[in-house]
């Protein structure tokens, strides 16, 4: 079996995990809302829902991601996982509503609190699982590339802190027998679940747009710098297109135009296989190959040069600027 392959089963498996451990920490924060009645408790517990739906959903856009590249998706299919955690998002921001509402009227009606000891334990220890739960998902997530992964990792851990908030303020509530104080617990749960899930949505919707990656153009450029030839004069127009955990790289790159199509395809074949590799990305990149027009005689280093104008004067690394520039520099 292939090394891709191992990855894909390696996501799955993760992601599977993750939904059988959702659903028992489900089970534990639910049954510490029936013993207690408390708002703030039931708030975690209908966050622990959208964990477990979640789960299920990021499963369902990993096999998918997986399959690959054809005809009608050229560039592969993982994109699906930036919708999985646009879901995701979408989810989180559905759970703060319904906190919300439970919160206003457990405010009006003021359920009496009982065994609250009893279900903070029991909640806490949740919490706790969902913590070491969070942390595997992220550390696994960006191992395998995967903005699913990475997405339910996060939201886990968000998951996890309001736990810990929400079982410090539940003291708060144990100690001094303020109930409505619950309520405005629950409040702020749906209020911060809100936030994370505006968040949410916003990454996502700006990996579908293809918006500009400023750590992976530095990224990229670094690794072009680290290993650029010295008849790659300059370059420019560079683009990337992420897809899941595929990148897709488009780049042009200046040459001495007196080098013929042949040795001017094999530089840019090399330089293209030498970046990916460089750069530890898992994905292409595209080469479009410029003439110098005797424009960088200052700083080139070819020899010998039947159309030099003026010998070399400077060597110096290229900028993130000058790689992403429409034109040569």
């Amino acid at each position: 079996m292939d090394e891709e392959a191992l990855s894909q089963k390696s996501r799955i498996r993760v992601s599977a995990l993750s939904i059988a451990a959702g659903l028992f920490i489900l089970g534990m924060k639910y049954y510490a809302f029936y013993i207690s009645h408390s708002a703030a408790l039931k708030s975690d517990a209908i966050e622990s829902v959208v964990n477990v739906v979640a789960a299920v959903f990021a499963l369902g856009a990993i096999i998918f991601a997986g399959k690959p590249a054809d005809r009608e998706h050229p560039y592969g299919h993982g994109k699906i996982e930036h919708f999985s955690a646009a879901f995701e998002g979408g989810m989180i921001s559905l759970a703060a509503v319904l906190i919300g509402y439970e919160a206003v009227h457990s405010l009006v009606d003021r359920p009496p609190l009982e065994h609250l000891g009893k279900g903070m334990a029991i909640n806490f220890a949740a919490g706790v699982l969902n913590g070491v739960l969070g942390l595997y998902l992220i550390h696994n997530g960006k191992k395998q590339r995967s903005a699913a992964l990475v997405a339910d990792g996060h939201h886990v851990m968000s998951d996890f802190y309001t736990t810990v908030g929400l079982g410090c303020a539940l003291l708060l509530v144990q100690f001094t027998g303020w109930l409505w104080l619950d309520a405005i617990i629950a409040l702020a749960v749906g209020a911060l679940l809100a936030w994370t899930g505006f968040k949410l949505v916003r990454s996502s919707s700006a990996a579908l747009l293809d918006t500009e990656d400023p750590d992976l153009l530095d990224k990229l450029v670094a690794a072009i710098n680290r290993i650029r030839p010295k008849d790659i004069l300059a370059i420019h127009e560079l683009r990337t297109l992420r897809s899941g955990r595929y990148i897709h790289v488009d780049i042009h790159m200046v040459v001495p135009e007196f080098y013929g199509i042949a040795q001017s395809h094999d530089l840019a074949d090399a330089f293209a296989k030498a970046v990916v590799r460089e750069a530890g990305i898992e994905g292409e990149l595209h080469t479009h190959v410029d003439p110098c027009q005797r424009s960088l005689c200052d700083h080139c280093a070819v020899e010998p040069c039947p159309i030099r104008r003026q010998s070399q004067e400077r060597t110096q690394p290229i900028t993130t600027e000058e790689a992403v520039a429409a034109g040569p520099v």
